[in-house]
């Protein structure tokens, strides 16, 4: 799948671009109709501490599938929205056969 990444006023490394893509082509294996995605990495201060928030849109015929979290770690976080885009893809592919 091709996905376009922009890590927000910060400069992301090659490591969790590669965990990010590897995420995302994941979820291939759930529906290959899978058209593009866009994933924005963004860090945001919190009081004192910083968390990593990843959002991932991904366009699928005739619709777009979101999803964001927040965790303390780039991974964690990217792990959380692979998961909730695993149920909405699934779910999405139901509901096209049931059409």
């Amino acid at each position: 799948m091709k996905l376009q990444i922009q890590s927000i006023h910060f400069d992301a490394d090659k490591k969790l671009l590669e965990y990010v893509q590897k995420k995302c082509n994941k979820l291939d294996t759930y529906f290959d109709h899978i058209i593009d995605g866009n994933v924005f990495l963004r860090i945001e201060r919190v009081g004192d501490s910083s968390l990593k928030s990843v959002e991932i849109k991904l366009n699928v015929p005739g619709d777009s599938l979101v999803a964001k979290e927040q965790a303390f770690s780039f991974e964690e976080a990217t792990d959380l929205v692979a998961e909730n885009l695993k149920r909405q893809v699934v779910r999405y592919k139901e509901k096209m056969r049931a059409h």
